[in-house]
């Protein structure tokens, strides 16, 4: 689970924003779009087109997928849904609107369904594959935030928020202007968002013709949510096979143990009955993302065993939904498991990081085997069976996600879709590849190498090294629209990337060593690989740069301190400054409590004051090279006075050093604008100490 929270974003969420359409196409969708350069700028990373999720028909022989879109000049953003035949791969654009059209999926019957704003809410809406015959199903009140047909379509779940607790307007009617927030427990905001509501699943009758208004609350009541924050979309429910059950994901607690827990639950709801059976009772870390297999008898899903550990391995469990019989496929397979697909009743397709590649993998339940299905430098994002074949999308760091055929007896994949293809053909991208650098406890660490685009080895380059967030996110072949290893490589820089201690991919041992060691081996991996890359004759060891992003930020502001003078610049966006104020500040407190050892007033505890006792703040004094932080003002995970304090230290010092500020934006940078103006403010920094 930790890589959700602080690794780069990926592949961004559709943003609910309208747009001018005429001005997008002229500026990003004209087919002969000629760039000025042949090299990666802001501006051009983001042109390219964003891939959403992709459903396949019923009748296997078509897909859907959305393509949004940013327009620089508005600065917001617009998706459309095109259609794919899967027979010949050739695609076609069914919606062409000023508003979103997201969370596209085919109905069992075989039309189009898509939630979209043009009522003036979130609703959902109907069409037939060749985009006549739009029709809207649902005018609930406040908009939807998700929605599952049940097999038959006789019924429909959806998401919406709603609210259980009175707010101060409610207790003092009298006071209708007042802005306050009145708090009586932990766990009052999450992510980027104060909680003031929950968000529920609700099930309605679905009768052809007839809009949808309201439903039955499945949760009436509960003051917790379903999905789970922050991440959590209609992949956490799923209907039953004979469409009389919902199962559901969430962590049935409030306040103070909410935010000290991971123990979600696998909850089954019986639509007659309304009855409520906990699946997975007495397993205690995350279980979650469930699927049912083709004959409704068995459900497959992901679990962490200890409540808590929100890195813990992600093991595949199956359930015998008659006898309620569960199994563990996983126990010798020392690596995590996501993105679980049934293509029979004895097969399972997975996705797994192995060596900082996602690959694709096979599970035959039968005899248990786990098969390894592909090899490449590249990331595996999402797999479907389709006939003979797989469907599947995949991104690496010199391509944003597209969608593959995939044969699974060799592996060897097709591309389908090119949304990106007019704009990679202009590019030249810097080689990429890995190496196996010994660290300091003799171990081997795989590190990530991007090399400048028109890279000569008799020049000299300054180099940066990449310092990974999360703590326990992977340095795989992800594309990211801010941490994006091509964009910064195009400046004219050699990235060294290593997969240092503490990441998944190299085994659960490997991933586990940094929890209660922040300041350990880890940070003594990150100056293994910069010390062993600054040997090469192509690298200027006077001119290497340190960045990172949360955990990497915390990276920075401990080697701006330890450093030995090896770095002329330092970047550190949302980073962890003092960790006694991370531990109270942070929302999720189960992460801090883990991964930190334990609570700063528990003196008797060794871990947990080793790691306060290396907090980057105790060692500004040491501080003697000129940084840039940033940080957005809607980050809950690390709060934005963190950074302030490091800026702020910096200049106490007399360091020069810069703050860039986002007033309205979270853990990430999300906006058009604000994004290009990141990778200047990001790019200019290093110019001026580097170069």
């Amino acid at each position: 689970m930790k890589n959700r929270l602080f690794s780069a974003l990926i592949l961004l969420s559709v943003v609910s924003c309208d747009s001018q359409k005429e001005a997008v196409k002229t500026s990003y969708k004209t087919p002969d779009m000629k760039l000025a350069s042949d090299v990666m700028t802001p501006e051009v990373l983001w042109s390219f087109g964003r891939l959403g999720g992709i459903s396949v028909s019923p009748d296997q022989k078509s897909l859907v997928y959305e393509v949004t879109y940013f327009n620089k000049e508005e600065d917001r953003s617009y998706s459309d849904v095109y259609l794919m035949n899967l027979a010949d791969g050739t695609s076609k654009q069914l919606t062409d609107t000023d508003y979103k059209e997201f969370g596209t999926t085919w109905t069992p019957d075989g039309k189009i369904a898509f939630m979209c704003s043009k009522s003036g809410s979130v609703q959902l809406w109907e069409m037939n594959p060749d985009g006549s015959n739009l029709k809207q199903l649902t005018n609930v009140e406040g908009g939807i935030g998700g929605y599952i047909f049940s097999p038959d379509k006789s019924k429909l779940l959806f998401l919406k928020d709603v609210k259980l607790e009175k707010d101060v307007h409610d207790l003092h009617p009298d006071l209708p202007k007042a802005n306050a927030r009145l708090i009586n427990d932990q766990f009052y905001r999450h992510w980027n968002d104060w909680v003031e509501a929950y968000t529920h699943p609700f099930v309605a009758d679905y009768i052809a013709g007839q809009m949808i208004t309201t439903g039955k609350d499945i949760m009436e009541g509960e003051k917790w949510e379903s999905p789970v924050r922050p991440w959590g979309g209609t992949e956490q429910l799923t209907w039953t096979k004979d469409g009389q059950g919902v199962i559901y994901m969430a962590r049935k607690k409030e306040g103070i143990d909410y935010a000290f827990s991971t123990n979600t639950d696998l909850y089954l709801y019986n639509v007659k009955s309304g009855k409520t059976e906990n699946l997975t009772k007495g397993m205690m870390g995350y279980d979650q993302n469930q699927v049912i297999s083709p004959n409704g008898e068995f459900m497959a899903w992901e679990s962490m065993e200890r409540d808590g550990y929100e890195a813990d391995k992600i093991r595949l469990f199956v359930m015998n939904l008659k006898t309620g019989e569960k199994k563990e496929y996983t126990k010798d397979f020392d690596q995590n498991v996501g993105g679980l697909t049934w293509a029979d009743n004895n097969t399972l397709y997975f996705i797994s990081d192995h060596h900082a590649t996602d690959e694709i993998y096979k599970l035959t339940l039968n005899d248990g085997v786990i098969t390894k299905l592909t090899e490449g430098v590249h990331n595996y994002t999402s797999v479907i069976p389709v006939n003979d074949y797989l469907i599947a999308t995949k991104v690496s760091m010199s391509k944003p996600a597209e969608i593959y055929k995939v044969d699974p007896k060799t592996g060897k994949d097709t591309e389908l879709s090119f949304v990106n293809k007019k704009i990679l053909d202009q590019l030249t991208m810097g080689k990429v590849e890995s190496r196996w650098i010994k660290t300091t406890d003799n171990k081997e660490m795989l590190t990530w190498i991007i090399y400048p685009p028109h890279f000569d080895p008799n020049k000299k380059y300054p180099a940066i090294l990449y310092c990974e967030g999360g703590p326990q996110s992977t340095v795989s072949q992800f594309w990211s629209y801010r941490w994006n290893f091509q964009m910064m490589a195009a400046n004219g820089y050699i990235i060294v990337a290593p997969n240092r201690r503490g990441l998944p991919g190299f085994g659960q041992e490997w991933n586990e060593q940094i929890s209660g060691d922040y300041s350990g081996q880890n940070i003594k991996d990150y100056l293994s690989a910069i010390d062993e890359m600054k040997k090469e004759p192509y690298i200027d060891e006077n001119r290497l740069g340190c960045v990172g992003a949360s955990y990497g930020g915390y990276s920075v502001f401990y080697l701006a301190g330890h450093h030995d003078k090896r770095f002329k610049a330092f970047i550190a966006h949302c980073g962890i400054f003092n960790m006694e104020m991370q531990y109270f500040n942070t929302e999720e407190m189960w992460f801090a409590q883990w991964d930190m050892g334990g609570a700063p007033w528990d003196k008797k505890n060794k871990v947990a004051q080793r790691t306060f006792e290396n907090s980057p703040h105790k060692f500004v004094g040491e501080w003697d090279t000129p940084i840039l932080v940033i940080h957005g003002q809607k980050d809950f995970r690390i709060d934005a006075s963190q950074g302030m304090g490091a800026f702020n230290a910096a200049r106490m010092r007399g360091i020069p050093a810069q703050y860039l500020y986002f007033p309205e934006e979270c853990h990430w940078v999300l906006g058009c604008q604000n994004g290009i103006l990141w990778q200047r403010t990001f790019a200019a920094w290093l110019d001026k100490w580097l170069k």
